[in-house]
């Protein structure tokens, strides 16, 4: 099963909130999920982001493959270098 760390869209219309999770690479964007790592709200100022950072670790070395809006996501977190 291969697996990625990806954005999971919630929120109202116009108003984006999102939810960093772990889900297979078959499901749909929004569908099921394996494990909630963190989230992302882009309509703040500036935007804010909280990861569990123990969770994501070891979740990309057992493999999880980050999109890449999320690598990019946990390179400002400090999660990656």
């Amino acid at each position: 099963m291969a697996t990625k760390i990806r954005l999971r869209r919630m929120g109202a219309k116009k108003a984006p909130f999102y939810r960093i999770v772990v889900a297979d690479s078959r499901s749909p964007r929004d569908g099921r999920f394996i494990d909630e790592i963190g989230t992302y709200d882009p309509t703040r100022e500036p935007a804010a982001i909280q990861i569990d950072e123990e969770k994501a670790k070891k979740w990309i070395s057992t493999g999880a493959q980050p999109s890449d809006t999320v690598r990019s996501l946990f390179k400002k977190s400090g999660v990656l270098k």
